[in-house]
């Protein structure tokens, strides 16, 4: 098994750490707790995806020349971006799962890159 990278690593885990703080907090505020918390998880492991993804795209693109790499970049960022749109636009769709849930999941990606540095401090603490 390949080693994982440490911001990557950290970013995943702040992904979690957002599901599980919407999970905790906002069951109290949903009818359909089941169903909710299943859309809650789709959006989470959605935004994992999305942030392999990108990790992955990013270290192809740096191997090539300026346009390669801006080529590379946006269309993977399209296909990632396609793939979430999809999932939404199902999930709206059919009415079973609310999409604006699985959206909040989704936007664990956004919250932990502002997460990272924070969790990064707390598990550098914890190895030194």
């Amino acid at each position: 098994m390949r080693k994982i990278d440490k911001t990557l690593l950290e970013l995943m885990i702040g992904i979690l750490a957002w599901g599980v703080f919407w999970q905790i907090a906002g069951v109290w505020f949903v009818e359909d707790k089941l169903l909710s918390s299943i859309g809650l998880w789709i959006g989470v492991i959605l935004a994992l995806l999305a942030a392999v993804h990108m990790y992955w795209a990013l270290n192809k693109a740096l191997f090539l020349d300026e346009k390669g790499a801006q080529k590379v970049v946006m269309s993977h960022s399209l296909i990632r971006y396609g793939v979430i749109v999809l999932v939404l636009a199902v999930l709206g769709v059919t009415q079973l799962i609310n999409p604006l849930i699985t959206f909040l999941g989704v936007m664990g990606l956004k919250a932990a890159a502002y997460m990272q540095p924070f969790i990064h401090r707390f598990i550098s603490k914890d190895t030194k």
